[in-house]
């Protein structure tokens, strides 16, 4: 049988196992009877969205603008800017304990969690009891309190709980966020997910999700705990170290003449002898090994050739996956998510020292990767925190189509709309006219659309769409993907724009909440840079 012919012959039908990816909770918006009149409501997150509303409309008190730092970064005066400093989103051997360490990172002691209204929100619920919270103490939100003495015999730090729901109300194992809340000010968005470029060690299989620093929506400021179950209630706990040798470009077969390859890449001065590792083909439930003998230079490239550089052929099909490089020490691991791509995909580093992944523009065996390709639609204009006074009230984003082609925004083969991941949007049946612009806002506008058209002169050709989530006021990934092709138990997706915005960009932050919105002015690549963006007067549908 050749694996490969079929592979290319049905990719609708060669996904074996499922790699799923999953949105999110308030806002200010005009009032459905009065839409001069803001009101505010708060939901849960979904999972690939992130936060709540500010409650004061700005952003000119908050300690860091919705990071996790140090307390030496904050003043001793300031308001409290809560953190969170780990994670059990999916236990070992089945068992149903989750929790969520806590702390105040810097700015006053509270003296009294419930008149601060402090509470966690998003993928779970939770208020704090009318007790106080000083510095340096880490405390512990759980879902069962008996499981938790259970698990850690010897914990003597104060333990919170259960939130609301208890075990029947489970941590997605997929991503979600939960917010700490307080009354509007020193709140945090802290996101953890099972895909790559997440540590699969903290998935179920024993070790929790450690804060390492940064921006605490990203998948390296987090690391596996170095300690089998955590240390709940400590802080400062250790994590184990990644490799320094990470997957930087993967190219699928297209045809019978040719074949994948895999690029690593050093990021450290000594070179890495290579030997022995495996690399984990998620799909195809396949484990390969790299022949002995195999160098990697330091601070260098190595592309490993399909067939020759494993034990058995490297296989990637366009429909995409999952990979994780392994070293020889426990949590040395470097993993990449492919999305449905006859190019090549890879990671970027940003200048933030983050790093983003998907399509590349072209593919660079054994050089810097190329930019982020950029797909027939972009995201154009976001205002995730209007005020609560001010010439636009309620949050929005755009699209565009940029091509000269109407698109329809629907896969009639997969039975599956495109999609706007972040703010839980499926499109329906529907077209997108060639080089035209679309106006995406919250469905509790429903009633208020022709209100919206009228009030701020959209043009007739300007479709307005309704999603159900709602944008992060700290930042979240935005993502426009369409359907590519679907298994028996899941669906893949082509990536054709994506953002990770922050509250906390440089130079940015007239978005957050001081009436302005985040506008597009790089449109050659995915939106992941702060430089990608300006900030300027809202313009929904223009």
């Amino acid at each position: 049988m050749d694996i490969k012919k079929i592979l290319l012959a049905g990719s609708a039908v060669t996904a074996m196992v499922l790699a799923t990816s999953c949105s999110s909770s308030s806002s200010s918006e005009p009032d459905p009877d009065n839409p001069d009149t803001p009101t505010s409501s708060e939901e849960g997150a979904d999972p690939n969205s992130s936060g709540d509303a500010n409650a004061t409309g700005s952003s000119s008190s908050k300690g860091n603008n919705g990071n996790n730092t140090s307390s030496s970064s904050i003043a001793a005066d300031a308001e409290p800017q809560m953190a969170c400093s780990e994670i059990m989103y999916n236990a070992a051997d089945g068992s149903l304990l989750e929790w969520i360490e806590i702390y105040i990172a810097g700015g006053q002691d509270i003296s009294n969690m419930a008149e601060y209204q402090m509470h966690l929100s998003g993928a779970i619920d939770y208020n704090f009891p009318a007790e106080p919270l000083a510095k340096g103490e880490y405390v512990v939100v759980a879902n069962d309190l008996d499981l938790f003495r259970e698990a850690y015999p010897s914990f003597k730090g104060r333990l919170f709980g259960p939130w609301v729901g208890g075990t029947s109300v489970k941590l997605s194992n997929e991503g979600d966020v939960v917010n700490v809340k307080l009354r509007g000010e020193g709140d945090v968005t802290c996101a953890f997910s099972n895909e790559p470029p997440w540590p699969s060690l903290a998935d179920g299989k024993g070790r929790t999700l450690v804060y390492l620093g940064g921006n605490s929506a990203q998948a390296n400021s987090w690391g596996a705990s170095a300690e089998i179950g955590g240390n709940p209630g400590v802080g400062g706990d250790q994590a184990l170290k990644p490799a320094q040798v990470r997957i930087n470009e993967i190219k699928p077969f297209v045809s019978d003449a040719d074949h994948s390859w895999l690029e690593l890449y050093n990021m450290g001065d000594d070179e890495v002898n290579l030997g022995g590792w495996t690399v984990d083909v998620k799909l195809r439930k396949e484990t390969l090994t790299i022949k002995e003998g195999t160098v990697i230079p330091a601070n260098g490239y190595l592309v490993l050739d399909g067939v020759e550089a494993f034990d058995k052929e490297l296989i990637l099909s366009p429909v995409g996956g999952e990979f994780y490089l392994r070293g020889p020490q426990v949590g040395e691991e470097s993993s990449l998510w492919v999305p449905a791509n006859t190019g090549t995909s890879g990671v970027i580093d940003l200048a933030d020292g983050s790093t983003a992944q998907g399509p590349l523009a072209e593919a660079t065996p054994g050089a810097a990767n190329a930019p982020l390709q950029m797909g027939s639609v972009y995201i154009n204009e976001i205002y995730y925190n209007p005020p609560t006074t001010g010439s636009c009230r309620f949050e929005f984003m755009e699209l565009v189509n940029s091509t000269d082609q109407d698109i329809t925004l629907y896969n009639s083969t997969v039975q599956r709309g495109w999609k706007v991941e972040g703010i839980n949007l499926e499109f329906p049946s529907m077209v997108f006219p060639a080089k035209s612009m679309m106006l995406l806002v919250s469905d509790t506008l429903a009633a208020d659309t022709g209100w919206v058209r009228s009030n701020y002169k959209i043009d007739s050709k300007v479709q307005i769409v309704l999603y159900k989530g709602k944008l992060s006021n700290r930042g979240e990934t935005i993502a426009v993907k369409e359907p590519y092709s679907k298994s028996d138990v899941n669906y893949y997706y082509k990536w054709h724009d994506a953002t990770l915005y922050s509250d906390n960009w440089p130079g940015l932050n007239e978005a957050d909440g001081f009436g302005y919105s985040l506008q597009r002015k790089d449109k050659t690549t995915m939106g992941y840079e702060a430089s990608a963006w300006t900030v300027g007067e809202p313009t929904p549908g223009k």
